[in-house]
C-alpha cells in the first residue's frame, strides 16, 4: 500500500519519463488510423415513366367518372327505381313483339265469321271504271284498279288487317277474312303477281276471271250482277 501510494504522488519529472517510454512502446498506436473508403453505391437506373397521353387519359377518367361516382352515390335510392321500372317496360315490350301478334290474331278470328261485303255502289262504280280499260285492251290496269281498290275496301272494313307493309299474298291469306273475300282477293292478286313479276301480259280471260271473282264478293250478296 505505501508502494502505490507512492508512485501516486511521483514528481512531475517522473510522469514525464512514464509518458516518454509508453510512447516509445510500438505495441502502443497513437497515430490516427487512415479512414477505410466506403465503396461507390450503384446508383439505381431511374424508372422509366408513363407516357404523357397516357397519364392525361387517366387523369380526364378521373374528371370524368369521379363526378358520376359520387352523383350516383347521392341519387342511387332514386336511380334504383328509375332503373326498375324501365326493365319492367322494356319486358313488356318484348313479351308484347313476341306474343302480341298472336293475341291480336286471335281476338280477330271471331270477326271472321262476319260477312262483309263492299259497298255497292262503290262496287258496280269500280266495275264501270275497269270495264271501260278493259274495253280497250288495257287488261293489266283493269285488273290492277280491282286490286288497289280491293285493298282501299278491306282496309276501310277492317283497318287491322291491313298495314303499309302488307303485300297482295299476305292479305288473300288473312283467316279474318269472309271466305269469299279470300277467294275473290287471290285470284285477283294471282294476276296481278303474273303481269308485274313474270312480265306476262294479260289477256281478256284473265280480265273476265278477276271480275267475275269480284263481283261474286262483291254484288252477289245485295243480289246484285253486273
Amino acid at each position: 500500500m505505501v508502494e502505490a501510494d507512492a508512485a501516486n504522488t511521483g514528481t512531475p519529472a517522473d510522469l514525464d519519463t512514464a509518458w516518454r517510454e509508453l510512447r516509445a512502446d510500438d505495441d502502443i498506436q497513437f497515430s490516427e488510423v487512415p479512414a477505410v473508403p466506403t465503396p461507390p453505391q450503384e446508383v439505381a437506373e431511374p424508372r422509366a415513366s408513363e407516357p404523357n397521353w397516357l397519364t392525361d387519359f387517366f387523369d380526364w377518367l378521373e374528371s370524368v367518372f369521379a363526378p358520376l361516382g359520387r352523383a350516383l352515390v347521392v341519387y342511387w335510392p332514386i336511380l334504383q327505381w328509375v332503373l326498375l321500372a324501365a326493365g319492367i317496360v322494356l319486358i313488356a315490350y318484348i313479351l308484347f313483339r313476341v306474343f302480341g301478334p298472336d293475341l291480336a290474331a286471335r281476338r280477330s278470328r271471331p270477326g271472321a265469321a262476319e260477312e262483309w261485303t263492299p259497298d255497292a255502289e262503290a262496287a258496280i262504280a269500280l266495275l264501270d271504271e275497269a270495264d271501260q280499260l278493259a274495253a280497250e285492251g288495257r287488261f293489266d290496269e283493269a285488273v290492277h284498279l280491282l286490286l288497289q281498290r280491293s285493298v282501299g275496301q278491306i282496309a276501310v272494313a277492317r283497318p287491322d288487317l291491313v298495314e303499309p307493309s302488307s303485300t297482295a299474298r299476305e292479305i288473300a291469306v288473312q283467316p279474318a277474312l269472309p271466305e269469299k273475300a279470300r277467294a275473290a282477293f287471290s285470284i285477283i292478286a294471282q294476276r296481278v303477281e303474273r303481269s308485274l313479276f313474270a312480265l306476262r301480259r294479260l289477256t281478256g280471260d284473265d280480265w273476265l276471271a278477276a271480275r267475275e271473282a269480284y263481283a261474286e264478293f262483291a254484288l252477289a250478296h245485295h243480289g246484285l250482277r253486273t
